[in-house]
């Protein structure tokens, strides 16, 4: 088995000789032209990022929100009242239905103590049911709605990174270049930041609520047991894969800034 070849570490840091190579190269003759091309290579490489990336941004979203508003939603608001006696989608939403109903029901009965001309509890009742049956229906439109509009969403862009392949790489250069270029304790402070949120001590509340809102985004079933299973296990594979990229490749890109992170948690 062929060992593989690793970078050689001198006896003199590789920031020094870059700094020194870019000393040298502005002495040799020719040095504006070459500052002035860099300039231009730089700019260029500036415009070609921002543009990608209001690309990757602006046209899933746009295309969600044009589809949903003008095609996806009226169709299917059509098809469910039309085709479906349902209101609900699932037994969770039908559930949550009859709470609220319940809710209703005792305030109700409580005003009726309170105050002296309390209307018919049945007409009442009668109204809030079909207030709270009008809701959900809309509710089951909407999470259907949804499905099909993310699903184009993930598809043009998909298409956008298909067709945008050279300009992403100069992003992804881009955006590595300006990383690299933070200062140490900069990108300490990012990386606490970043773990902190996702694997802290209180992520696990916010991964709960992410998964309440994903669930409801497309009518899926709140299943409690399904939601404490990932808040338990996911932030910790998380946890898991940020220390191995840390061990693994930031320690041999940036061991100033590992140096700095360890300092700063300890």
């Amino acid at each position: 088995m062929k060992k593989r070849t690793r970078e050689q570490t001198g006896l003199i840091p590789r920031s020094i000789l870059r700094t020194f190579e870019r000393f040298r190269k502005q002495l040799l003759p020719g040095a504006e032209m070459l500052v002035i091309q860099e300039f231009r290579i730089s700019r260029y490489q500036v415009i070609v990022s921002v543009r990608c990336l209001i690309t990757l941004i602006f046209v899933p979203l746009f295309i969600n929100i044009l589809s949903k508003s003008f095609l996806i939603r009226p169709g299917v608001e059509y098809i469910w009242n039309q085709n479906h006696n349902e209101i609900f989608l699932n037994s969770y939403q039908e559930n949550r239905a009859l709470h609220d109903l319940h809710r209703f029901e005792e305030k109700v009965y409580f005003d009726s103590f309170v105050t002296d001309f309390a209307p018919s509890s049945n007409v009442l009742l009668q109204k809030q049911s079909f207030e709270i049956a009008k809701n959900y229906n809309l509710e089951s439109i909407e999470a259907i709605s949804n499905l099909f509009a993310d699903f184009l969403s993930f598809l043009s862009l998909s298409v956008v990174f298909l067709l945008l392949k050279p300009q992403i790489i100069i992003l992804k250069a881009f955006l590595s270049e300006s990383l690299y270029s933070l200062s140490d304790t900069t990108k300490s402070f990012l990386l606490i930041l970043g773990t902190d949120l996702l694997v802290g001590f209180h992520s696990p509340r916010g991964w709960e609520v992410f998964l309440e809102w994903l669930l409801r985004h497309f009518g899926l079933p709140e299943n409690s047991d399904f939601m404490s299973l990932f808040v338990a296990t996911f932030p910790v594979f998380l946890d898991t894969v940020f220390k191995y990229w840390i061990f693994r490749s930031l320690n041999k890109i940036s061991p100033s800034t590992v140096a700095t992170y360890h300092n700063i948690i300890e």
